[in-house]
C-alpha cells in the first residue's frame, strides 16, 4: 500500500508491506476519467494506488475532525487548572538536584 504524504506529486508515496483486498466499486464516469488523467500524468502509478491514497486521506480527515470535535468539548480553564495542579504535585515529588 502507498500513503500520501503532503501534496500529490510523483514523489509522495511511501511503500510499505500490508495485506490488501480487492473490492468492486461504482464510481461516476467523470471521476474515473479524472483518476485516469492523474495516472496518465504520473501522479499515481495506477488506479488502485490513486483510490488507496484518496481513501486514506479521507479517513485521516474524518479522524482529525472527530478529534477536533471531541477537543472542543473540553473546558480550557478547567484543563489548565488540572494541569497546573498536576505540575504543582509533580514538583513536590521530584528530588532537588
Amino acid at each position: 500500500m502507498y500513503l500520501k504524504t503532503g501534496m500529490i506529486n510523483r514523489n509522495t508515496f511511501i511503500k510499505y508491506q500490508m495485506s490488501t483486498s480487492k473490492v468492486a466499486i461504482t464510481i461516476e464516469e467523470k471521476t474515473l476519467k479524472r483518476i485516469d488523467q492523474l495516472v496518465a500524468s504520473g501522479v499515481f502509478p495506477n488506479r488502485s494506488k490513486a483510490f488507496q491514497a484518496a481513501l486514506e486521506e479521507k479517513i485521516q480527515r474524518i479522524d482529525r475532525f472527530r478529534l477536533a470535535k471531541e477537543s472542543s468539548k473540553l473546558n480550557p480553564k478547567h484543563e489548565q487548572k488540572m494541569a497546573d495542579e498536576g505540575l504543582f504535585i509533580d514538583n513536590q515529588e521530584w528530588p532537588e538536584y
